[in-house]
């Protein structure tokens, strides 16, 4: 039946009907893909569980804020001492920030420090829903305006934040699409050796990008499916490094029955039947897994699910009817100048993984139990991982402006006038809060009760760095002081407070998430593999490889990169893409293995999936290492830092894991992997192999 599917699919007719269609769809796609910028979401409240204190706060904020108002700062430092002349030229400023367009409510400045050596003005914008994308334009304008001969000016606050953010993802859909396909192609050429065969899993790559991002924009504008910018950046890389691993497995096993079949409709209906249900698996896996996701109190963490689901559902249906139609138009030629020929030798028999097959055979046993012990020494490198948040001047990875205005305030003893802890109460209750709220360690004093109805406003503003554990201790104890004069009727907001929330809640997602994800990933192993023994240490052995990687990420994080901190969602973004990622690699080989076991028995089995998954799996392993390094180039840690473990987890997996690990337990244990399915009866023949039928011609 699956074979008769994939000869239809790659008739001799039929493949130029599958490249039209796909034409056509990515023809239509193209329109909307380019617009999938214009529906993101990147407001706090896209980002935060609704369940959250700030977010609540920010919801009865509202009377005495708008919610889309976006504090910035203008910060003025001479570290000679600022003259009459540069307090006047303040002054002056702020008069002429009032005017500029988008300023709501007055500007507050310019405050000097106690030093006289520096000058804080606060300007709060608002252009609506997409102040931020507008943020980058009015810094320029404030710079524009507050020049001084001999004065530095920055542009901080959230304001300047934004537009540094800005910067740092600017042009990035472009960066990251011509990077990670440069990176892509060097591998490609290097593992097919031909200057030709590399173009047509890239073209359908590019198809498989361009119809899932299409579809993301029409379910974000009309289905409300939540994208922001680190979604859309991974969705990228995910597409593209998923997309080629699918390929590579194909491309592998169409080779080998090029050698096996004349006619290469025939042999691209065998490979199909052969590769699409590994292929299928691994999807399913990755798909499932972000589906996972959704049981985030994240907002962002679980809009990344969906986005991600479809980017590799998409994938899969390309990869499995347009790039076998794409190899089949082109013929052998296209393998040039290592054309696989009608009964030549598979060359995969003596090559390296063939050799280290042969290393593996006479002390499995020795050689799992050594590469597990190492790969748990590495492990211990995990307490050296803090993942308890990011502070704003750690945020990039390079040191913009923003950061260097806030530096600047704290180097002069200045509060951030953009940084507040704010908190909603019961009128009746304001001059009981307002006292709770003096002298807090950490604030200034706070601001006399605004009533609106029933409801106070209060603020203080945070000495030091928004996302600091430091302003977390504030944002605690205010919350402490108010919670126990008001109860659970006052509300803590602001921007400490929200950075304190997505902590909380991300610690919660990690907890959820990882067993679900791992439940899920055993299951499919289960259904593919048919059996509860060879899951079961699968699912064993990608807990090592995560942990492992994580070890020595956080060893390269502190002593090579230095980044100190991690933030709060690394782990289980790490996770989720090592174990859906990496699962790949379990079934490509396991599927192999157990179809070899069919004829040869498992431990014989086992050598020959290593020598002829071996080298796909090391190339599919590079190529999606190398994609995620490529979320490097954005100047953001969190970024960088996901990319560099995962793509150690990735290689780990490819290099060591796979082909290594799981081999040699395969060859200890033989039969007994396949428990308590009929496979476990005997290492040696079981049942003849299926004779191949023709697939039906078209």
């Amino acid at each position: 039946m699956h074979r008769q599917i994939a000869g239809k699919l790659t008739g001799r007719v039929t493949k130029w009907v599958v490249l039209v269609f796909w034409i056509l769809v990515v023809g239509v796609s193209s329109v909307y893909a380019q617009k999938l910028t214009d529906v993101q979401n990147n407001e706090a409240s896209s980002w935060l569980p609704s369940s959250a204190e700030s977010t609540k706060a920010l919801a009865k904020l509202e009377p005495f804020q708008d919610p889309d108002l976006i504090p910035t700062l203008v910060v003025y430092e001479r570290t000679s001492g600022l003259t009459p002349a540069d307090r006047a030229a303040a002054a002056a400023d702020a008069k002429q920030f009032q005017t500029l367009d988008g300023v709501e409510g007055k500007v507050v400045g310019p405050i000097p420090s106690e030093d006289g050596e520096a000058l804080q003005t606060l300007v709060n914008f608002n252009f609506g829903k997409n102040g931020w994308n507008d943020m980058p334009d009015a810094a320029d304008e404030l710079r524009d305006i507050s020049a001084i001969d001999g004065v530095q000016v920055y542009v901080a606050g959230a304001g300047g934040q934004a537009a540094d953010s800005a910067e740092a993802f600017g042009g990035i859909d472009s960066t990251l699409l011509f990077a990670t396909l440069g990176i892509v192609i060097l591998i490609l050429l290097f593992t097919y050796r031909s200057p030709v065969l590399w173009v047509l899993p890239i073209i359908s790559a590019g198809f498989a990008l361009t119809s899932s991002q299409a579809l993301i924009y029409l379910l974000a504008k009309y289905a409300d499916l939540t994208v922001n910018g680190q979604s859309q950046a991974i969705l990228t890389i995910l597409v593209i490094g998923a997309g080629t691993d699918y390929a590579l497995l194909l491309v592998a096993r169409y080779r080998e029955e090029l050698r096996r079949h004349e006619d290469r409709h025939e042999a691209m209906a065998f490979a199909l039947h052969r590769a699409a249900p590994a292929i299928l698996a691994s999807a399913a896996t990755v798909v499932l897994g972000m589906l996972c996701l959704l049981l985030a109190e994240m907002n962002s963490t679980a809009g990344l699910g969906p986005v991600a689901a479809i980017g590799i559902a998409v994938t899969f249906v390309v990869m499995v009817t347009l790039l076998p139609a794409l190899l089949v138009i082109a013929g052998r030629w296209v393998f040039w100048p290592k054309r696989p020929t009608f009964g030549s030798a598979e060359p995969t028999t003596t090559g390296l993984w063939a050799r280290i097959g042969a290393r593996i055979k006479p002390r499995p046993r020795a050689v799992w139990v050594v590469t597990a012990a190492l790969l748990g020494v590495a492990w211990l490198g995990v307490v050296q991982l803090d993942a308890d948040g990011i502070p704003v001047e750690d945020s990039y990875t390079k040191e913009f402006e923003s950061i260097q205005g806030q530096k600047a305030l704290e180097a002069h003893g200045l509060f951030d006038q953009s940084n507040t802890v704010q908190v909603v109460a019961n009128a009746d209750e304001a001059g009981a809060v307002r006292q709770a709220m003096t002298g807090i360690e950490g604030t200034s004093a706070p601001s006399r009760p605004v009533i609106q109805g029933d409801t106070a406003y209060i603020q203080a503003a945070i000495d030091g760095d928004a996302a600091s554990t430091a302003a977390f201790d504030v944002v605690e104890r205010v919350r402490d002081s108010v919670h126990g004069v008001s109860g659970a009727d006052a509300l803590v907001g602001g921007w400490s407070a929200v950075y304190l929330d997505t902590k909380i809640a991300s610690g919660d997602d990690n907890k959820v998430i990882i067993p679900a994800v791992l439940l899920v990933v055993l299951l499919i192993l289960m259904v593919l593999l048919r059996a509860l023994a060879a899951p079961l240490i699968l699912v064993a052995t990608v807990v090592l490889s995560f942990g492992a990687a994580m070890g020595l990420s956080a060893l390269l994080f502190q002593y090579v990169f230095g980044f100190e901190v991690a933030d709060p969602a690394f782990p289980l973004f790490a996770f989720v893409f090592l174990v859906a990622l990496g699962i790949d690699y379990n079934i490509f080989l396991m599927t192999r293995v157990r179809e070899e076991t069919m004829t040869r028995g498992t431990r014989d089995g086992s050598l020959v999936a290593l020598t002829s998954t071996g080298g796909v799996i090391t190339s599919a392993g590079l190529v999606l290492a190398a994609t995620f390094l490529v979320l490097g180039t954005i100047p953001v840690v969190f970024l960088a830092e996901l990319g560099v473990a995962v793509a150690l987890g990735v290689i780990l997996d490819t290099m060591i894991v796979r082909s290594v690990l799981v081999t040699a337990i395969n060859m200890d244990l033989g039969g007994k992997i396949w428990w308590p399915s009929r496979l476990d009866r005997g290492d040696g023949t079981i049942t003849p192999a299926e004779p191949e039928r023709e697939p039906a011609s078209v």
